[in-house]
């Protein structure tokens, strides 16, 4: 969703841009501030080229507008990619952690029981049984409370139904399920152990699509991520 070739991976940018990004995410650089390359280079000590960089990104995520005879200015949330998965976690991060996990569980229960539904019917042979292979390990994982591996088989659950389902719009919104469900385990926002009842609605999830039953499918992804709602917004 964001242009993933200018912010992955590391560089001399980085340590400043997730810094700033965290603080125009947090709103302690707030809409309206105008920041310059100057004052970036002596509070980082870093070069003109590395706080350019830096900005670049800031900008291609929409967190900032350079212009002339300006500065560069943060907008407002409602100008950022908010689907980029670095502005995600660095509002998972900040005090607005609650209305992000908020809108992400609202964004993935108006979707992924859709997506189930419809891998259920769209899905190939090789799919149908690695969703089956992958439920089958969560429940091992969950059991044994491996949160770590969980989270990542967990990433690969929710990305494979999402892209089974044959909507590329579905299967664009992988990354953006895949940071909400890294965030919550790297955030202590998971359970000492998954909760029997998601690792059974995970199996059922997969043996619905398996079976091409698609009202089953779409209906135990629903239960699954209610409860998935209950236990990240419990008020």
């Amino acid at each position: 969703m964001g242009d993933k070739r200018n912010h992955t991976g590391t560089g001399l940018h980085d340590p400043v841009l997730e810094k700033l990004g965290m603080e125009i995410a947090s709103g302690e650089l707030p809409t309206g501030h105008v920041l310059t390359l100057d004052r970036i280079q002596e509070r980082f000590g870093i070069s003109r080229t590395v706080a350019r960089e830096a900005m670049r990104i800031l900008e291609s995520m929409g967190l900032v507008q350079s212009r002339r005879r300006v500065g560069i200015t943060v907008r407002p949330i409602e100008a950022w990619n908010v689907f980029d998965p670095k502005v995600i976690w660095w509002r998972l991060s900040g005090p607005g952690r609650g209305a992000q996990l908020r809108t992400l569980t609202e964004l993935r229960i108006a979707v992924e029981p859709l997506a189930a539904g419809a891998a259920a019917r769209a899905a190939t042979n090789s799919q149908r049984s690695h969703v089956v292979e992958l439920a089958a390990t969560l429940r091992r994982l969950g059991e044994a409370a491996e949160l770590t591996e969980f989270m990542e088989r967990d990433v690969e659950f929710h990305a494979l139904l999402l892209q089974a389902s044959g909507n590329e719009m579905f299967g664009a919104l992988a990354d953006v399920v895949a940071a909400v469900l890294r965030g919550r385990t790297q955030l202590g926002l998971m359970p000492h152990k998954p909760v029997p009842e998601a690792l059974d609605l995970h199996e059922a999830v997969a043996q619905a699509v398996a079976d091409g039953r698609s009202a089953d499918a779409e209906t135990a992804m629903r239960r699954l991520l209610a409860e998935v709602r209950t236990a990240m917004l419990p008020d």
